[in-house]
């Protein structure tokens, strides 16, 4: 069997998801963390994100393959939903959550809903923040700020601006909420589909993608609630 067809397999799918779910959550981790530098005030918030900016070149390669990435665990994930669809013959009357050993659960049930709606939301997020007033062809001057000397984009303004609308804020939450739910089952499905996890530690591993979903997850809450209520 070719490559291309090994991975067009059922198999190959799962096992393409798994690669990229995971690198994804690498991604998303460290994007929490960027985004708590807010903590440490604005000027610590606007550093950052020029050193990220200040890879050039670099940052773009990085922002396509992490596009890639999404593209692939997007497509793959829809590809294995509907073919689970067409392989089951009949849907069930009522849900209800299988336990172990199978971990079916709310979280493994709405995969392919969070999974979309966590696409559609990262869209709207680019358009708001990196795409948003003083990025990349949107040069506004007032958000634009000294910091040790240093012209940089404020981008901390911009965060400050949007999460002090209910709708951003909340909505934002909202959606993080939705990523945590995603990530329960999806770390344990990622080591299950590339075959790195024996079955005596599935319940380790789902705990584990459980906290760790859960503390990325309130990791990225914690901005827009602090900023809308005036903590930060």
């Amino acid at each position: 069997m070719s490559l291309k067809n090994s991975l067009s397999s059922p198999v190959g799918k799962k096992l393409i998801t798994g690669i990229t779910g995971l690198g994804l959550v690498v991604f998303v981790l460290l994007h929490m963390i960027g985004n708590l530098s807010m903590f440490s005030g604005d000027d610590a918030y606007n550093e950052y994100a020029q050193l990220l900016a200040s890879f050039g070149p670099l940052l773009y390669l990085m922002e396509a393959g992490l596009v890639v990435f999404f593209l692939f665990h997007i497509v793959n994930g829809i590809q294995i939903w509907v073919g689970s669809k067409k392989a089951r013959r009949m849907g069930y009357d009522t849900y209800r959550s299988a336990g172990k050993p199978s971990q079916q659960t709310t979280s493994s049930r709405s995969m392919i809903v969070t999974g979309l709606v966590l696409g559609v939301f990262l869209v709207i997020h680019l358009a708001s923040f990196k795409f948003g007033p003083g990025g990349p062809g949107n040069a506004d001057p007032s958000y634009v700020t000294s910091v040790a000397g240093e012209e940089m984009r404020d981008l901390a303004k911009l965060v400050h601006h949007k999460f002090a609308s209910p709708i951003y804020a909340f909505g934002y939450t909202f959606v993080m909420l939705l990523l945590v739910l995603h990530l329960r089952h999806g770390v344990w499905s990622a080591f299950q589909s590339l075959g790195a996890m024996r079955p005596s530690l599935t319940p380790i591993v789902y705990g584990l993608g459980a906290l760790l979903g859960l503390a990325i997850g309130l990791g990225f809450i914690a901005l827009p609630l602090a900023i809308y209520f005036n903590v930060i």
